[in-house]
């Protein structure tokens, strides 16, 4: 039997399986049993849906050249980036077919929508309806924290708030920021805490936790963000542990510099107030083919750990909803390994 036709049956198993534990009669006082097994369940870890996940159906095929006229498209006429089939207003709704009922936005497909408060009043509504709640936003293309210029550095830090406040009235309880910069890795570093301890006291005010992602460069060093977190050192500033994003350094072909990705999850999971799976490609077996997700997420549940695990499928060999449903039936059963 082909790769995409077991994904495909697991995925088809487990959606409804969540339907059904997730829809208890309206009009009875009474749980059902399968809500009742359920709910008797360990609550240490939710299952989230990241936005990106769905990126292709929100932003369309991308070309040669894309990456550059996307970031200069984005500054001059953001909703132009929205080139696919799908509207990101209807995220919610999207997310909630799968079951999960906390999502993660990605800034960039609501870029120019930043100071329209009717537009967030209408998402908010959204959320409601669909029975989903905001747990993030990760925030990109708002400037470095790290950056090497005080003033420009100031400037990033003050990019993230108006996002910081979104993400408090969208009930959110953090925003996904870079630690990036140039320079030497002490350098940066150094940068990098001074931006995120200037974010994290406008965060606090907000009661929003500013958490950082290995994403790239630097910040893909378990090590160096490790070492960053202890020389901020608020209790709302953390990190969000991404399974596969341990590449330092890309070159053409790939990864030219890549940090094992269990130790450095292992680093960052001190810190964290949430955790991303990201997924790719899945074997045969319906495991995820670059991670062991069971070794992952026993790495979760040793660092005392209690939250929300989001789903981040980038793959290319499903379809955005068959790899988002095969990662979930594949977290889920990884959980209930460790309980």
């Amino acid at each position: 039997m082909k790769q995409s036709t077991i994904i495909t049956l697991l995925s088809i198993i487990f959606i409804i399986s969540c339907r059904t534990k997730s829809a208890p009669d309206p009009e009875s006082n009474e749980m059902t049993e399968t809500t009742q097994e359920a709910a008797s369940k360990t609550t240490d870890f939710q299952i989230s849906l990241a936005q990106w996940s769905f990126h292709r159906a929100f932003l369309g095929p991308k070309k040669e050249g894309y990456w550059e006229w996307f970031v200069k498209t984005l500054q001059e006429s953001p909703d132009d980036i929205l080139l696919g089939d799908a509207d990101p207003r209807d995220f919610p709704k999207m997310a909630g077919e799968f079951g999960v009922n906390s999502i993660e936005l990605v800034n960039t497909f609501y870029y120019g929508k930043v100071d329209d408060q009717a537009f967030w009043d209408d998402f908010k509504k959204r959320c409601e309806e669909a029975g989903v709640s905001v747990g993030l936003i990760m925030c990109d293309a708002l400037g470095n924290l790290g950056d090497a210029d005080a003033e420009t550095r100031k400037q990033a830090v003050e990019n993230h708030f108006k996002w910081v406040d979104i993400a408090k009235f969208l009930g959110a309880h953090s925003i996904r920021v870079n630690a990036a910069g140039e320079g030497t890795a002490e350098e940066v570093a150094a940068n990098a805490v001074d931006g995120l301890t200037q974010l994290g006291k406008y965060g606090a005010t907000q009661g929003i936790n500013i958490i950082v992602e290995n994403h790239g460069g630097y910040s893909s060093n378990g090590t160096w963000l490790a070492g960053v977190m202890t020389q901020v050192n608020m209790d709302n500033v953390g990190t969000l542990p991404d399974f596969g994003n341990f590449c330092i350094e890309r070159g053409p072909d790939g990864c030219l510099d890549e940090y094992d990705r269990y130790k450095g999850m292992a680093q960052l999971m001190p810190y964290a107030k949430g955790v991303s799976a990201k997924s790719h490609q899945f074997d045969d077996s319906g495991n995820e083919i670059h991670t062991d997700f069971y070794k992952m997420l026993k790495i979760v549940k040793d660092s005392g750990f209690k939250g929300h695990i989001g789903i981040e499928y980038e793959g290319d060999v499903l379809s955005e909803e068959d790899g988002i449903a095969a990662t979930l039936s594949l977290l889920n059963m990884a959980i209930d390994s460790i309980q």
